[in-house]
């Protein structure tokens, strides 16, 4: 069963050991981004802090996903599923298939409703992550909810948001995103365009939102596909926008095309601040806000890897390229990994089985020229069948015994880029060279390399019989049977 809201997701992490709850106070001041900073780099559990300093019943949700079990657990599997097979199941559960939203009449963000000055974000307990950030981000494991105005479609996509004042929050809208484009019409038309920024609810809904759908498609319907039920919206306050009815946190607002204010610096996923100093960005102004009692804000540190980001967009878009290589009917694809660590974005292995000429050659060029690759993707590695993606010695090995650099090497000089990208000059990040490495032993070679292979009887008869081998009462059977012998 999908989880109905964050609330089960969290108690479900801690049956399985994988919460730690700090009851010590702790500042929303650094303090707390640092502690969560410091156990992420220590591979430790998701942590929630339930008592933040000048926040009293509010808490703080963090390195929810840093770990590949955790995200198996938020989509309902088990904890020892392999990263590829959490991204095959991603694929199969969405494939052909959507489940819209169900309105309801009320929900449990509906507890609270806070307008004109009581709607204030200093309210909630935003942490300030790194000394050199911008101020407090109230959006961070979050997701934006727009409607594009020709066609009605409801995107729901994470932003960074940062707090400006009480009702006013500044936030990246990327340049050729969905909210993006969807403000570019409520700019064409002279109009404001209603946002709502939501924390918490099904952590489905946060995995679905940090992915890269087609324009046309909403969150919200593949977020149904991926948990088999719809999800149940209500009505926000202030505009036609549809918010979970189970979210911990809502904030209804507008944003305005062609308006900006400063917003951050941010210690951004890559590892580094996307610029010196603040940026004129868009921003929010907030007209309301909604909560459950005692509500969850749900953060994750970001910077270096891997955080929540990097593990989530590993997952997502490792997913949704497959998907997309599914889509365009090329055969042969036999596994696709986004590794943690590049985010999921900057770097994709694909498993081949070759099957015709220049047949590895299309896989990449269609990795690029999918929709998840075209934004981001900067390199492409093509391993043969019997290289496993995800065992990146393996890959390693490829790279080095297979990989002719003449011959595997394509380099492509303009795709479009990511703005956070640290290895682009900051005034033109908008654009990558990217590359293929096929390290694919070619389809058309009539004599190729000989591997080496063992035993298949022995080799199964020895697993069946491994504690013969190395159990705990292997020593002392070894050293009966040499007694009998004497």
């Amino acid at each position: 069963m999908a989880y109905r809201d964050l609330r089960e997701f969290i108690e479900r992490l801690d049956a399985e050991g994988q919460l730690r709850r700090i009851t010590r106070e702790v500042d929303w001041n650094l303090e707390l981004g640092h502690v969560a900073k410091i156990n992420e780099q220590r591979q430790g559990p998701a942590l929630l802090f339930e008592n933040v300093k000048g926040y009293p019943g509010q808490s703080v949700f963090t390195s929810a996903f840093t770990s590949k079990e955790r995200v198996a657990l938020g989509l309902e599997m088990p904890t020892e599923t392999r990263f590829l097979e959490i991204a095959r199941s991603w694929v199969g559960r969405i494939a052909d298939k959507r489940i819209p939203p169900v309105v309801v009449p009320t929900g449990p963000v509906k507890e609270n409703i806070l307008t004109g000055s009581e709607a204030d974000l200093y309210k909630l307990p935003a942490p300030w992550f790194y000394p050199n950030d911008g101020g407090r981000y109230i959006g961070t494991a979050c997701y934006l909810i727009s409607r594009n105005l020709e066609t009605g479609r409801l995107n729901l996509g994470t932003y960074r948001v940062m707090i400006i004042d009480g009702q006013t929050a500044g936030i990246q809208l990327i340049k050729a995103k969905d909210s993006e484009i969807d403000l570019r019409g409520y700019g064409a038309a002279g109009k404001p365009m209603p946002v709502a920024l939501v924390i918490g609810g099904d952590p489905v809904l946060f995995l679905c939102s940090s992915t890269l759908f087609p324009l046309t498609e909403s969150e919200y319907d593949i977020a149904g596909a991926l948990s088999n039920r719809p999800v149940d919206v209500v009505r926000a306050e202030t505009s036609d926008l549809l918010v979970p009815a189970a979210a911990e946190i809502v904030i209804e607002g507008e944003i305005e095309f062609g308006k900006t204010l400063p917003e951050g610096p941010f210690g951004e996923y890559p590892g580094y601040y996307t610029g010196a100093g603040a940026v004129e960005r868009e921003f929010l102004k907030v007209k309301t806000i909604t909560h459950r009692n005692r509500p969850i804000l749900w953060s994750t540190t970001v910077g270096k890897p891997v955080t929540d980001t990097h593990m989530i967009m590993g997952i997502n878009r490792t997913a949704s390229l497959w998907n997309d290589l599914q889509n365009m009917k090329i055969p042969g694809i036999v596994g696709v990994y986004g590794p943690p660590a590049a985010a999921g974005r900057m770097l994709a292995i694909i498993q081949v089985k070759q099957m015709y000429h220049g047949h590895s050659t299309q896989v990449g060029l269609a990795a690029f020229a999918s929709v998840t690759g075209n934004y981001g993707l900067k390199t492409v590695i093509l391993v043969d069948e019997d290289i496993d993606p995800e065992n990146l010695d393996e890959v390693m090995y490829a790279l080095a015994f297979r990989y002719q650099p003449e011959r595997g090497t394509q380099i492509l000089r303009r795709g479009r880029s990511t703005p956070l990208d640290p290895s682009l000059p900051i005034e033109t990040r908008y654009m990558t060279s990217r590359v293929i490495l096929d390290t694919c032993i070619p389809y058309e070679w009539e004599q190729k390399p000989m591997p080496i292979a063992m035993d298949d009887a022995l080799t199964q008869r020895i697993k069946d019989n491994w504690d013969l081998y190395f159990g705990e009462g292997a020593a002392a059977r070894e050293a009966a049977a040499a007694l009998a012998q004497r």
